[in-house]
């Protein structure tokens, strides 16, 4: 790997981190599309690119949802019970529909990312919060939820924060422990889509080197390692920065990001 690239998926990682820890949001949403673009710059053909680039995500999350699940438990706005209820739907619904992703052109996985990261991005702009429900939420309702939140995130390589906490916070949980408790939800998320994404096969990626499935290895260690020192600095940040302003930036980046991928491939 050239030392461009390899100082790319660092400079990426550290910007990723910090921008998570900072909003809570964005992972996925900044790594895909600059991964896709990376992916495209490296010449790795464009009917491969968005997989890769959506597998390569979701391995990183990993580390970034760990930290960011311990430090939310650590003040108790962890509701663990939810948690218990909704994982294993969560578990089941993002690795198999990573299957499903490997089988979408590169192109279509484009075109859902761009859209759903219009529906996030205008809900960052707007500050919608939905009208809360008083009526408990049932067991199938939450498993049913949760298979949905798992396979929306990993088509798009998310840690599903931004449909756990809307949906907690409608099933009137405190905004707190809403947050808290979808950064739990983050680990199994990105676990059981690193996992997907790792054991789908594509006979053209699996002759660049150090990658695995759908899984590049070397931009995963790069990008985990600098979103391990960043996204903590970012959250003791959050506190001193104007967030609201700076959501609504992020949440037009994000849309200019989707866009830029879609040209790219295009």
């Amino acid at each position: 790997m050239a030392l461009e690239w390899a100082l790319a998926f660092i400079g990426l990682g550290a910007f990723a981190g910090f921008m998570a820890g900072l909003l809570g949001v964005g992972g996925g949403g900044i790594m895909v599309p600059l991964l896709t673009t990376i992916f495209l710059g490296m010449g790795i053909v464009p009917d491969n690119v968005v997989h890769l680039a959506l597998g390569t995500s979701m391995a990183t999350i990993v580390t970034t949802s760990f930290s960011s699940m311990r430090a939310h438990h650590a003040n108790g706005a962890v509701l663990w019970d939810i948690v218990k209820r909704m994982a294993p739907a969560v578990i089941v619904g993002t690795f198999l529909a990573t299957f499903v992703a490997a089988q979408i052109p590169s192109l279509y996985l484009a075109v859902f990312f761009a859209l759903f990261m219009g529906y996030v991005s205008v809900q960052m702009l707007l500050n919608k919060k939905p009208s809360p429900s008083h009526k408990p939420a049932s067991s199938t309702e939450l498993l049913g939820v949760g298979a949905g939140i798992g396979a929306i995130s990993a088509l798009v390589s998310i840690g599903g924060g931004s449909l756990t906490v809307p949906y907690l916070t409608w099933r009137n949980f405190d905004i707190k422990k809403a947050i808290g408790t979808s950064a739990a939800m983050g680990l199994p998320i990105s676990l059981a889509g690193a996992l997907g994404y790792l054991l789908n096969h594509d006979a053209d990626l699996a002759t660049i080197p150090y990658t695995v499935g759908l899984v590049y290895w070397p931009a995963v260690l790069l990008m985990s390692a600098c979103s391990f020192f960043t996204a903590p600095l970012g959250a003791k940040l959050a506190h001193r920065l104007p967030v609201a302003t700076l959501k609504k930036l992020f949440a037009i980046l994000l849309l200019l990001l989707s866009l830029k991928m879609l040209t790219a491939l295009l």
